[in-house]
Formats: structure tokens, sequence, C-alpha cells
């Protein structure tokens, strides 16, 4: 998927979903009438008016002309803002730092520490198994 659908996908559910929560904070905001062809949805706030036609039993409103200018506009914002992250991460000069391709001296000593313990505990347990094997078992026969 190219960048570009990507970012408008996103741009649209983001621009849609704070839509969404704002229209729902506002009650009253929005008016609707019966026309001729459907209904018209009459922002109270901004006065912006949208055609609403019902089709398979939904109510699907088309985006008006001054509406779309501002919803391409604030998707060219955000590509702005996208593409901004997006250098910035690769010029490196993040806020985090890039992780460095070789261990610093303690965590190697921390890692040999870990193994060695480890290796410890491992080859102690085969000395254990090895003494039990050598040791006879208490009323077991003795084989010869």
């Amino acid at each position: 998927m190219k960048s570009t659908t990507l970012l408008a996908i996103i741009a649209t559910s983001l621009l849609s979903s704070g839509a969404l929560a704002q229209e729902a904070s506002e009650t009253g905001r929005f008016q609707m009438e019966k026309s001729a062809d459907g209904f018209v949805r009459l922002d109270t706030r901004t006065g912006a008016m949208t055609l609403c036609r019902e089709k398979d039993g939904a109510l699907v409103c088309l985006m008006g002309a001054d509406e779309r200018a501002a919803y391409e506009e604030d998707l060219a914002l955000l590509e702005k803002r996208v593409q901004a992250l997006e250098q910035l991460g690769k010029t490196g000069s993040g806020l985090t730092a890039p992780p460095s391709a070789t261990p610093s001296d303690e965590e190697v000593e921390r890692s040999i520490g870990i193994m060695e313990r480890f290796m410890r505990s491992f080859f102690g347990l085969v000395e254990e198994f090895k003494q039990n094997e050598e040791k006879p078992a208490s009323g077991a026969p003795q084989k010869t």
C-alpha cells in the first residue's frame, strides 16, 4: 500500500472520528430539513449545508464543496506533519539515541557473569548425576 494512500486512510479516520465525537458532544448543532431530493443538514455553528439522501435504508450525506476544501486542507497539513516526522526519524535527530552496534564493557561483563553462573550450575548438576550413578543403590544386588 502506498504511503499516501495509508496517510489518506489515517487522516480520514482521524478527521471523521474527531468530527463524530464533536457532533455527539454538541447537541442541537445540526438541523435536518426535508427537501425535494432528500434532506439538508444545516450546521448551526458554521452555517455549512450538506445534502443527505436515503439509500438502502440509511441516510447518506455528501460533503459539500466548501467542506471538501477544508477537508483537503486538513489532509495536506497532516501530510506535511507526517513527512516532517518521517524526516526527523531518518536523520536520527529524534528524542532517543540510536542503539549502539556493540555492547559496552559493563554489558559484556554482566553477560559473562550470567553465563558463568549458568555453566557452574549446569556442571554441578552433571557431577551430581555422575556421583549418583557410581553409588550402588542400597539393597540392590551387586553385578560382577
